[in-house]
């Protein structure tokens, strides 16, 4: 019975050290997941600028506001 659960503590040992082993290979790509994140967010940011600074566009939004400050009319 005791040579049982050796047995067993030593595979529940060994899987764990497996997966910890494997949690560190992998703490690499979130990073690098962060970063092609932030990338794509500043991309957005500065694609989303350009229209609402277009000419068009602020002077829809230039509408929307004066309409929302007479009251709607």
């Amino acid at each position: 019975m005791r040579a049982v659960r050796e047995a067993v503590r030593v595979r529940v040992a060994g899987a764990v050290l497996c997966r910890v082993r494997a949690a560190r290979r992998d703490a690499g790509m979130v990073t690098s997941e962060y970063a092609v994140g932030i990338i794509a967010a500043v991309a957005f940011a500065a694609v989303l600028y350009k229209v609402v600074t277009s000419g068009q566009v602020q002077a829809e939004l230039q509408q929307i506001v004066g309409r929302a400050l007479n009251g709607g009319g």
